[in-house]
């Protein structure tokens, strides 16, 4: 897979493929980043903060990230400027780089989709309890046009987005690439 390299936006929440965040933009760098990715139709990489990272090394953002693209942008009352993005991909960033306004550029490179062999009837009871979250929180509800709640990869990947664990066991499900470890993980904390 060929490498490419893109714009990074670390954060403490997580996109994951398929995933929508809706974001409040106003560091000049990343405002720049949003006005160049929708010039040139490219998108730009959301990764996770890694808390025991070393920022002067650019340790502190974890190895894999989402490729993301904006679907809709509005300037909100506040002023700042408002994106929706879906994530697309993962992709394993390396060799980032700080540019001179302080916006990090990595090299991206496209990781497989996850083989997900699950039937439907696994996830449960997890889409219940989703689509029990979504009733209750119109903002995230918002995000979706067609929820995919009976979509196993989906729905895990929703709730890995959502459960507040710590960045290092999100990426530990990401690197084994692996959804039935995932499936365990998550049914033991949501029963």
């Amino acid at each position: 897979m060929s490498v490419e390299r893109f714009p990074l936006f670390p954060l403490s929440a997580h996109l994951l493929p398929e995933g929508r965040m809706a974001l409040r933009i106003f560091e000049p760098r990343y405002v720049r980043m949003v006005k160049q990715a929708c010039a040139e139709n490219k998108g730009f990489v959301m990764c996770m903060l890694n808390a025991n990272g070393d920022k002067d090394k650019n340790q502190h953002i974890h190895k894999i990230g989402t490729y993301a693209q904006v679907v809709d942008f509005d300037m909100l009352d506040d002023g700042l400027l408002g994106i929706k993005v879906a994530g697309s991909h993962l992709v394993e960033v390396n060799s980032i780089e700080v540019e001179k306004d302080g916006l990090r550029t990595g090299n991206c490179k496209a990781l497989p989709p996850w083989q997900c062999d699950l039937a439907p009837q696994q996830i449960a009871p997890m889409d219940e309890r989703l689509k029990e979250i979504f009733g209750n929180y119109e903002e995230l509800a918002a995000l979706y046009e067609t929820p995919k709640f009976d979509c196993p990869n989906w729905v895990l990947n929703r709730w890995l987005e959502l459960l507040p664990v710590d960045g290092s066991q999100k990426q530990h499900f990401l690197e084994q690439r692996e959804c039935t470890s995932l499936l365990n993980y998550l049914s033991a904390l949501i029963a």
